[in-house]
């Protein structure tokens, strides 16, 4: 039985008392669980395994590789850029560079954190794909592996601009100001339903029950204050498929890439 927590939380020691606090409701549902969250490098492999009993993923892998798994719900951020269960991503450049929109931006170099993601990747490809002329726009584009990379090569001007996750961007502001040190926002991706809780599809459904019960529970629980969580909610799987639009949308125009 496997449990992760991955998505938020800059580092494990935001989360970790959070999952203890939740593992305590789910005990006391009668729900056992493993003592100590896993933090898997390979994702994507993770979050298929039949044993998953409880995982945060991003809306674009569950909408492009995890049609077997099911949704347990999804959290609500009080955070800038998030309204209810959906966010959206911050157009992050140098403070000192002179572009003020992303249309100054042209022919220069992106920085994102994987292709699968919502956030930094599918949501700037979206933005893009109006502007792009034989379906380019940015002269490079450079995978970083994590937001907060991102932020560091925009810092080092080994990149120009990338999108960041809004809470994401505000647990970096809370917990490590200066990785923000050194840069603006100058606009703002389109609003998606936010990152859902998931579990394995072999998961009884009473075992769902129990999970989104104590989730939802966590809303009132201390634990959940330096995560930011304010509200929970079921959004339903069909509501995500605004992130696969958004893809879509992109390749009609002639985009497939940043």
């Amino acid at each position: 039985m496997q449990v992760s927590l991955p998505m938020y939380g800059v580092t494990h020691q935001q989360v970790e008392p959070f999952w203890r606090a939740l593992r305590a409701r789910l005990q006391a549902y009668g729900l056992e669980a493993p003592e100590t969250l896993s933090w898997p490098q390979d994702l994507a492999r993770h979050w298929r395994q039949p044993d998953l009993l409880l995982s945060q993923t991003c809306g674009y892998p569950l909408v492009a590789y995890l049609p077997q798994v099911q949704v347990i719900g999804t959290y609500h951020y009080r955070v800038e850029g998030c309204n209810g269960p959906n966010y959206s991503s911050w157009l992050v450049v140098r403070e000192d560079d002179p572009g003020e929109r992303l249309a100054d931006f042209r022919g220069r170099t992106a920085a994102y954190n994987s292709t699968d993601s919502q956030s930094g990747y599918n949501s700037l490809r979206a933005l893009i794909a109006p502007l792009a002329q034989d379906g380019r726009f940015f002269g490079k584009a450079l995978a970083s592996g994590a937001h907060y990379q991102s932020l560091k090569m925009i810092q080092r001007g080994e990149a120009d601009i990338a999108a960041i996750d809004s809470v994401s961007l505000e647990l970096l502001r809370r917990a490590q100001p200066e990785a923000l040190h050194g840069v603006k926002i100058i606009g703002r991706t389109a609003s998606v339903p936010g990152l859902p809780l998931i579990t394995a599809a072999g998961t009884s459904q009473g075992q769902v029950e129990i999970l989104r019960a104590a989730a939802n529970e966590m809303v009132s629980d201390p634990a959940s204050d330096s995560l930011l969580i304010g509200d929970f909610s079921l959004v339903p799987r069909a509501d995500y498929q605004v992130i696969a639009e958004l893809e879509r949308q992109a390749a009609a125009a002639g985009v497939t890439a940043l």
